[in-house]
């Protein structure tokens, strides 16, 4: 299945996420296996989906798909998908020379790209910044929806459940980003009263036991650390919602300046209007 819009449009920055095998032993590789690449281009002024592209890829090592899989991204599927040196040009055009945004994706999507271009021969895609939600909502949005796996982080705001697949789990990031930015910029205007009401009606939401064994999977491969979450228990200062992006306006600025996130939190102030 293929989505192809993507243009060259200017200053997008791209949400992408990708999907691997797990390592399953000598026979596999014990390495990871692209078989499935999504993305999306967003304009960093209206946080809206301007292009989207999605592939599967059939990896060089086909036994190391698993047979069956709930996310449908199966051996039989990826069969008759093109190689990674087939789409290869394309991931490229998308990737090189924007910013890069994803959930863990320096942890796990950033090395998975690389590697792949190393099998080809071919130098990979080059970002001129890299944003991921994972320390970013660490540092700033803690431990109040659980953990803070992205299917935990869509369940806590009612976004339905995470597909792992490579274009949904990469709209859905960004739909999580928008919730946890009006959260905190709530929370800036009345901590005093809106921080008492989230920890008086405050509660752990963790996938279900019975969707945790149908993903087991795809998350033991892209599950944050244990310990990559730290739970705050003061309330936000009024000027907290620029402490929180600090990363990524360092990512943003050695690649753009400072105007698309400034008008990232303008888009975002306007939502509480």
């Amino acid at each position: 299945m293929y989505n192809i819009s993507i243009q060259s449009m200017g200053d997008e920055i791209v949400f992408f996420d990708v999907e691997t095998t797990a390592p399953a032993g000598a026979e596999a590789g014990w390495r990871f296996w692209l078989v499935e690449f999504g993305a999306i281009l967003v304009c960093p002024r209206r946080l809206a989906e301007v292009a989207s592209y999605s592939t599967l890829i059939r990896p060089a090592n086909l036994s190391a798909v698993s047979a069956r899989r709930l996310s449908g991204i199966t051996r039989e599927a990826v069969a008759s998908a093109p190689p990674f040196a087939d789409v290869a040009s394309r991931i490229f055009e998308i990737l090189n020379g924007r910013v890069w945004v994803g959930h863990n994706i320096q942890r796990f999507d950033c090395p998975r790209i690389r590697e792949a271009f190393a099998d080809i021969g071919q130098p990979p895609p080059e970002p001129t910044g890299v944003i991921d939600s994972l320390p970013l909502l660490t540092q700033g949005f803690g431990r109040r929806a659980g953990d803070l796996k992205m299917a935990t982080l869509a369940s806590y705001f009612g976004l339905g459940q995470q597909k792992h697949r490579s274009l949904d789990d990469a709209r859905m990031n960004l739909e999580v980003i928008k919730h946890c930015a009006t959260v905190l910029l709530l929370e800036s205007s009345l901590p005093q009263i809106l921080w008492s009401k989230k920890m008086e009606s405050a509660g752990v939401v963790t996938r279900s036991r019975a969707n945790a064994a149908s993903c087991r999977e795809e998350a033991s491969r892209k599950s944050p650390p244990a310990a990559a979450a730290s739970h705050r228990v003061v309330p936000y200062k009024k000027d907290r919602l620029g402490k929180v992006m600090e990363k990524a306006k360092e990512a943003l600025f050695s690649a753009q300046g400072a105007r698309p996130l400034n008008t990232f939190l303008r888009h975002s102030r306007s939502l509480l209007r």
